[in-house]
């Protein structure tokens, strides 16, 4: 079966206000495209389908537009995973409709190992390929808390209860092979952070994290799932060098960290002789760029881009000895009529001379919240020595308040 692995659509993200509805569309014409170009029969979206718990209409018609045009253009499945931002309980109200058009939704963990798998057939209607669809895993799903337990016991726990989840549904997967006759591949799915994983500045991902809570080995998969689909990570990268443990990585870069980056789907060939793994490269549809540094340079480089005629989102970083402060008014005069946009323009110098207290041009967008807090432990003069141990208490708690609103209304 050709199945495509994609995950961390995130529709209906904006970046610094802008949205990008027209990018999103834009993915979601091509994929369809590539689909019905490659003969893809199932199509695997490992989670973050939404980048909040409650998506606007225009992301969530974006969404279900896009699972009627996948039957058209060839593909017989869809299976959906809930991701950490995707609320679990607005992924699954429709999903007995949307049966009906053979997408298949888990979005959340199901209360027996058996209802995480899905069954694929080919057009014949003979079982083709067995799809562990995990979602992802929230703490207290698997983890059962304790009085005076320590942080390193919580992150055991955690781990232990994914590896100890993936071993029962794999379990099951091959029990239904055996009872549909044997010699069927078996593909599993999941939304988490493996360990040695690499992330970028403004992804979203490594603040969700304190030290390595929450990451997972490699090894906690069992070895008989013949592809393992993830989500979470937006770099598109190999799980410990394996061609068959994947992460797609976003298709559209989610902040300015990422626009470089080469974005991809993944076609997999799966049969019972093996699996063939094939990177698809998707288009550029909304140029991202970063310019850093002295003023002269910034002029000299928006000069360049003019020229070209681009239609680029710009991140400008001012890096000058010079203290320009009208930094925002001077960046406005030389985009002005052009395709350029500026969407951040952040001034290092003037941060630096009013020595780490928030500038006039500076923003809560230029600062993360482990920035913010900081600045407050300096002004309510907390002594080093407790300012380490509040900082870890301080990222379990936004840690925690990301996994609640994540799940929306459910």
């Amino acid at each position: 079966m050709k199945i495509l692995h994609t995950s961390d659509w995130h529709l209906g993200r904006s970046l610094y206000g802008r949205k990008r509805f027209e990018e999103f569309e834009r993915f979601l014409d091509w994929l369809i495209d590539c689909i019905e170009a490659e003969g893809i029969e199932a199509l695997l979206i490992a989670g973050d389908v939404f980048d909040n718990g409650t998506p606007g209409n225009r992301a969530l018609e974006l969404y279900y537009r896009f699972l009627c045009r996948c039957a058209g253009a060839g593909c017989r499945h869809v299976v959906v995973t809930a991701g950490n931002h995707d609320s679990p309980s607005l992924l699954n109200a429709p999903r007995e409709v949307l049966r009906h058009l053979n997408a298949h939704v888990i979005g959340c963990m199901a209360e027996e190992a058996e209802e995480e798998l899905v069954v694929l057939k080919d057009a014949e209607g003979k079982p083709e390929l067995i799809v562990c669809a995990v979602p992802y895993l929230r703490d207290r799903d698997i983890r059962r808390a304790e009085a005076g337990e320590t942080f390193e016991d919580k992150g055991r726990k955690l781990v232990e209860g994914i590896r100890d989840h993936y071993r029962e549904v794999g379990d099951a997967a091959v029990a239904m092979c055996a009872d549909l006759g044997g010699d069927i591949p078996i593909v599993a799915m999941g939304h988490l952070f493996t360990s040695g994983g690499q992330t970028l500045e403004g992804d979203g991902v490594r603040e969700l994290y304190v030290g390595t809570l929450g990451q997972v080995r490699a090894d906690i998969f069992p070895d008989f799932f013949d592809y393992l689909a993830l989500g979470h990570l937006h770099v598109a990268q190999r799980v410990s060098g394996s061609d068959f443990h994947r992460y797609s990585g976003s298709p559209l870069p989610m902040s300015f960290g990422e626009a470089r980056q080469r974005k991809i789907v993944i076609a997999v060939d799966v049969a019972v002789t093996g699996v063939t793994v094939r990177e698809i490269v998707v288009p550029c549809f909304q140029p991202l760029a970063t310019v850093r540094g002295d003023w002269n340079h910034i002029m000299g480089r928006l000069a360049e881009l003019k020229k070209e005629g681009a239609s680029v989102w710009l991140e400008i970083v001012y890096e000058g000895d010079e203290i320009i402060g009208d930094l925002q008014e001077r960046l406005r005069e030389l985009v002005e009529g052009t395709s350029l946009e500026i969407l951040r323009a952040k001034n290092m110098r003037l941060v630096e001379q009013t020595l780490g207290r928030m500038a006039t041009e500076e923003t809560l967008d230029d600062l993360s919240i482990d920035d913010v807090f900081v600045r407050c432990l300096a002004a309510h003069e907390v002594p080093p020595e407790q300012q380490g141990e509040l900082m870890t208490l301080f990222q379990e708690t936004v840690a925690a308040l990301h996994e609640d609103f994540s799940q929306g209304e459910s």
